[in-house]
């Protein structure tokens, strides 16, 4: 089976740093080596500035009766791309802009909060952290995603 090298931005999110950490689609993403530029946690932690989401892992909630919309699961970008295969150091081409592979999603609280079956649910499925390694410029829905 080859896997899907090739895929499209469907929607971005940007965190608001407010009281209730409001999530906002956006059309486009101004990007540079510290993140997303006016999201919360933009130059926070280079490993965890961009958090990518398939829509698979939708998929996965939908199939256990669990009915969410894009951005619940806290990413940035989704994707028709799934991309939790790959490893650290692997990289990504959006636009642009390359970005890095550095960790997979960590499950966190939050996510508890959601639904408290979405951590089981979702272990190794919930997305993927990158950074931008060259390229500082947008992200925009549309955009196609390609494994490099």
């Amino acid at each position: 089976m080859q896997t899907k090298k090739q895929g499209k931005i469907l929607e971005l999110f940007i965190t608001k740093d407010d009281a209730q950490k409001t999530r906002e689609s956006v059309a486009f993403v101004k990007v540079d080596n510290d993140g997303i530029l006016e999201d919360k946690f933009y130059a926070k932690n280079s490993l965890r500035s961009i958090l990518i989401t398939a829509t698979d892992s939708y998929k996965i909630t939908q199939e256990n009766n669990i009915e969410l919309p894009w951005g619940s699961l806290g990413e940035n970008i989704v994707t028709d791309l799934n991309p939790y295969h790959l490893v650290c150091g692997d990289k990504l081409k959006i636009g642009e802009n390359t970005l890095e592979i550095t960790q997979n999603c960590t499950l966190c609280k939050g996510l508890s909060s959601v639904n408290p079956k979405l951590p089981k649910l979702l272990k190794d499925d919930r997305g993927i952290f990158a950074k931008v390694i060259s390229g500082e410029g947008r992200i925009e829905v549309g955009d196609t995603i390609e494994i490099l």
